[in-house]
């Protein structure tokens, strides 16, 4: 088996068991034939991704040509392609939008978006993707950065760059070019016309402090749009998921014996929207497991392998809210992801106003004829087809 079989899309938790059984380090080849290795057992895994020998910086591929990146070099120059010094300068500069007093800031605000949402669902069954676990982030994400939440070609462009299909490299292009010209203009009216958003911010640090380069700039627009977005609809909808496959969970978060916090951890180990760490590059020869990867080697760092890896979680297959957990789905280390607490509490509030606004919820489809967006760097559902039961009209929504 190689990295690239569909088994690893279509039935991941079989196909990484395998993988972990027979080693704690694979070596495969990408589609075009250059060698990669991939972790996929917890212990390795989470010692890799805080390993400074494993470097982010694509300079230090094995050879020169040998890794191309996707993105072209205005969208470039963000936090996943640097190590320090650049990566601690550019981290420290946009954490401030991401600390833990401006995140709980906006928990009033998201709640409102979500509750608008789910009030305009009154039919007998609904697209829980496209009703909420969608929106809600693209409004969330637009609000932070100051961007015109009516334009939602970047829902398109971003579909495009993480599931693309055989043949799809023109339209990657298509979609990086486009978003480039859009994050451009709106950089462009932020100097005009500055607000009090993260876009702003940014502008106004490259202008009068150069604390990055115009290219760091895009690059980090594009990044924090991209990321941001992405990863908070799939886990809104895999946290669903869990609930619906499990209604006896579903009753305990209702009747609030169970945290709905205790469900998107466990959704985050059990099912992690991510399931591969950014690539990373071997400074020199090292030694993982039992395989040593040379100098320049590229390495991916499998995080749903890792967690539902036995050896580390008991019970790793099952959907077991509230069991202590050390997931790998934020990462590790000094890239450990910025937008954690946002992600989380965007997922929180989902779920929880979903559970509030619908008495009764349960799957539309059999478990088999779900669509899972076809790629290997991210795991989220196409759609997620439930039967509901709003509230009556004029019901309030009670909140604990």
């Amino acid at each position: 088996m190689t990295l690239f079989d569909h088994s690893l899309i279509e039935s991941p938790t079989a196909a990484y068991a395998r993988l972990r059984d027979s080693a704690a380090v694979h070596r495969t080849t990408t589609p075009d034939g250059e060698p990669l290795w991939v972790i996929t057992r917890y212990r390795e895994a989470r010692a890799s991704l805080a390993d400074g020998r494993l470097s982010l910086d694509k300079a230090n591929a094995k050879t020169s040509g040998t890794y191309q990146s996707s993105m072209p070099p205005e969208l470039d120059a963000h936090l996943l392609n640097m190590d320090p010094p650049d990566h601690t300068r550019l981290r420290r500069l946009i954490s401030r939008a991401f600390t833990p007093r401006r995140i709980a800031a906006l928990r009033t605000r998201i709640q409102a978006m979500a509750d608008a949402l789910l009030t305009t669902q009154v039919g007998p069954s609904m697209d829980l993707m496209q009703t909420l676990a969608v929106p809600l982030p693209m409004g969330v994400i637009c609000e932070l950065l100051g961007i015109p939440e009516d334009n939602h070609d970047f829902r398109a462009w971003t579909d495009t760059l993480l599931s693309p299909s055989a043949g799809s490299a023109a339209d990657s292009r298509a979609a990086m070019r486009q978003m480039h010209q859009f994050l451009t203009g709106v950089i462009q009216d932020k100097r005009s016309h500055p607000s009090d958003d993260l876009l702003s911010a940014l502008t106004h640090a490259r202008d009068d402090r150069e604390s990055l380069t115009e290219q760091e700039l895009l690059s980090l627009a594009f990044l924090t749009l991209f990321a941001g977005y992405d990863n908070a609809v799939h886990l809104i909808g895999n946290a669903a998921l869990g609930l619906l496959l499990h209604p006896q969970l579903m009753h305990q978060v209702r009747q609030r014996s169970l945290p709905v916090q205790a469900v998107i951890e466990e959704t985050l180990r059990w099912n992690p929207p991510f399931p591969l760490a950014v690539r990373r590059f071997a400074l020199e020869d090292i030694t993982i497991g039992d395989t040593v990867i040379p100098a320049g080697g590229r390495v991916w760092i499998s995080i749903a392998s890792a967690n539902r890896d036995d050896r580390e979680f008991p019970s790793p297959d099952s959907f077991t809210p509230g069991s202590p957990s050390t997931h790998l789905a934020f990462g590790h280390g000094i890239h450990y992801c910025l937008g954690a607490p946002l992600a989380r509490l965007e997922a929180e509030i989902a779920i929880g106003s979903l559970l509030e606004h619908f008495p009764a919820l349960e799957l539309a489809v059999p478990l088999g004829a779900l669509a899972w967006w076809p790629s290997f760097h991210k795991r989220g559902l196409r759609s997620l087809p439930v039967r509901t039961r709003p509230l009556k009209a004029g019901t309030a929504v009670a909140r604990g």
